[in-house]
């Protein structure tokens, strides 16, 4: 079964980090709402939601993807960027542990789950704010056991690889070409998000249906028009926090 692990909006989401995007008000009761919605639609695709509970000392705790990255045969606690979300994980490991035996990455080394695209066993990993060299490095040498080739990939003007680019079927990718270099990807089909929406590439694919925000329509209708099935969100609260659809959600297989 297909399931997912997600965690309630803090009460400190206002208090984000932001890297890229100015500070807005946030309506807290409308992110609330938003996430709920979000759970809502990974249910009706046939996804086993498990919910944590909210940590409100940490604003970003619901963006559960940065702290861990989840694979058929192991999962990875790791070491964010950002380091005043590193309190996020002990709760988040308990819970993956469930599911998965645990490796833990080891600081200086730096690394977000929202950097990691996987594509089969290619892992592909942006070089940026939150995820170095030493990261990526690091990874590789605790995936080895498990056959994952691992891959840097440069981005620009973006937080993660995931703002810029994402898996959205087999050997498919959504991306903007502007912030990620995409020779790494030559051997996969490309779709371009539609003009005037840099931001739409951050899509969630979860059984056949695509996930993201309704702040990108002209995309949303790109992707129809591809023959896929489109789920459009309102996550106009949550985006204030720079967050897009993947990084709220684990999604894993459970036999």
């Amino acid at each position: 079964m297909l399931t997912a692990i997600t965690r309630a909006v803090s009460a400190s989401l206002a208090q984000c980090e932001l890297t890229w995007l100015q500070r807005e008000p946030i309506n807290l009761a409308k992110a609330n709402a938003e996430h709920e919605a979000y759970e809502q639609a990974l249910r009706s695709l046939g996804v086993k939601v498990i919910s944590l509970p909210a940590l409100d000392a940490h604003p970003d705790a619901v963006f559960v993807e940065d702290p861990a990255l989840v694979l058929d045969e192991v999962a990875v606690i790791t070491t964010m960027g950002a380091e005043s979300r590193r309190g996020e994980r002990p709760t988040l490991a308990a819970a993956i542990a469930q599911f998965r035996p645990l490796r833990n990455m080891q600081p200086p080394a730096k690394l977000e789950g929202g950097d990691v695209m996987r594509v089969g066993r290619d892992l592909y990993i942006g070089l940026s704010a939150r995820t170095d060299e030493a990261g990526i490095h690091q990874l590789g040498e605790l995936l080895a056991p498990y056959n994952y080739k691992v891959h840097a990939v440069e981005l620009r003007d973006c937080l993660h690889l995931k703002s810029a680019c994402c898996c959205i079927a087999e050997s498919t990718l959504l991306v903007n070409r502007n912030w990620v270099d995409i020779a790494p990807f030559a051997h996969l089909r490309l779709i371009d998000v539609a003009p005037g929406e840099p931001a739409a590439a951050n899509a969630l694919s979860v059984n056949g249906t695509i996930l993201m925000p309704n702040a990108y329509p002209a995309t949303a209708n790109l992707l129809r028009a591809a023959s896929f099935q489109v789920i459009e969100l309102d996550m106009t609260e949550l985006m204030k926090a720079e967050s897009g659809v993947t990084c709220s959600s684990l999604l894993f297989t459970v036999s």
